[in-house]
């Protein structure tokens, strides 16, 4: 019989050998993809006697045609309620409704970590000369900055009303017909954010962790983010960690916590990417440098993510790419995204020899150069198959 994941008095998630778990199969190559992950991730979960019981929820373009809702009260409860939940990618409403629909759900449930690990895989074809030197997690945070922004629009009374009261109040001169916006950084999400990518760090015996923020011109808002997060290392971490100001960059044996300013972070995950290992930031460095990461070891189309609560135990684990419609139903696009990200809700479920078989029948799949076409028009003597024809020979390979 079929269980729901739990969470003990100390919030460490209990998880039998047949767990429910909801998932979105998503919109345009959703129907694709979802299958396919689904496929080696069952298989993979199979060898150690485990099974799972999928449960399909409803999200985006098919909960619209379905419910006339594109995220459900029902979708919502059981993510809740079942706290672990794996993803599709899902469109966005334009013109009206959601902001976005995984931002809804990220905000909803208040899953404040982003977490986006990138690493390259053997064969992976990539555009610069060492991608196998990018090994970094990035903690993104997910309920604050651009985020939860407020807006007015330029030439609006609201906004002419708002900027008249900063020039009176504050002396801020604003030229007419300017759009206006806020975004919030707080100490409380600021912490939760920084100390998760702390506790991740000391876990996987990673030796830093770089605030990455632009404090030098946002003095009050990214600059505050980092100084909270040395103000945590030495409230919190002082016995296994160490900033870098309070050390001169030699930690003695303790977990490194220094920062970096997000432009020249931008440039250097490029030129010198084996010194950064786990990355805490805001919303849009976090984006940015997510993306940018990807791009060096194989594109979005590979790279993985989940949303995490620490606290409650929560997390949706998810396809980091769009919906790509004109591909959807053509059995063609890549898997990759979708299935490192049930590779990802194993680490989290502690199933982490499933995990591994997984990585490890993927990079042997890749190495013998059978892939999918985005790999293969860019690499010499591929053989191109089908997602599922991909999904199969990875699964050949557990």
């Amino acid at each position: 019989m079929a269980d729901k994941i739990t969470t003990n008095a100390d919030g460490v998630l209990q998880v039998t050998s047949n767990p429910i778990i909801p998932f979105i199969e998503g919109d345009g190559t959703g129907v694709d993809i979802w299958p396919a992950a689904k496929l080696v991730l069952d298989a993979a979960a199979a060898k150690y006697g485990r099974r799972i019981e999928w449960m399909e929820v409803l999200a985006g373009e098919k909960a619209f045609k379905e419910t006339g809702n594109w995220l459900p009260d029902e979708t919502i409860t059981a993510f809740r309620d079942y706290l672990i939940g794996i993803k599709g990618p899902l469109t966005t409403p334009i013109g009206g409704g959601f902001r976005s629909l995984n931002v809804a759900l990220r905000q909803i449930l208040d899953l404040y970590v982003c977490l986006r690990p990138v690493r390259w895989f053997q064969g992976v074809p990539s555009p610069v000369k060492r991608p196998e030197d990018v090994d970094m997690v990035i903690f993104r945070e997910n309920c604050e900055d651009v985020y939860a922004g407020m807006e007015l629009e330029a030439g609006t009374a609201d906004a002419e009303k708002l900027r008249s009261y900063l020039h009176d109040n504050f002396g801020w001169d604003i030229r007419e017909m300017s759009g206006l916006g806020f975004k919030p950084i707080s100490k409380f999400g600021s912490e939760r954010l920084i100390r998760a990518s702390i506790k991740y760090a000391l876990e996987h015996d990673r030796p830093s962790v770089t605030l990455v923020h632009k404090g030098n011109i946002m003095k009050y808002t990214e600059g505050a983010f980092m100084k909270y997060g040395y103000q945590l290392v030495r409230d919190e971490f002082a016995d296994v960690a160490v900033g870098w100001d309070d050390c001169g960059g030699k930690p003695e044996g303790k977990l490194l916590v220094k920062d970096s300013i997000a432009d020249i972070t931008l440039q250097q995950v490029l030129t010198r990417p084996k010194e950064f290992d786990v990355i805490a930031t805001m919303n849009l460095n976090g984006d940015y440098l997510s993306d940018a990461l990807a791009a060096q070891v194989g594109g979005i189309g590979i790279a993985p993510g989940a949303n995490i609560n620490y606290v409650t135990g929560h997390g949706i684990f998810e396809a980091t790419h769009g919906t790509a419609p004109k591909y959807a139903g053509q059995d063609k696009v890549n898997p990759g995204s979708v299935l490192l990200s049930g590779v990802l809700m194993f680490e989290h479920l502690g199933w982490r020899d499933a995990a591994a078989d997984i990585v490890r029948a993927l990079e042997a799949t890749i190495a013998e150069k059978i892939v999918t076409y985005d790999f293969a028009r860019l690499m010499e003597g591929a053989r191109e198959v089908k997602c599922s024809e991909f999904a199969s020979a990875i699964v050949d390979r557990l």
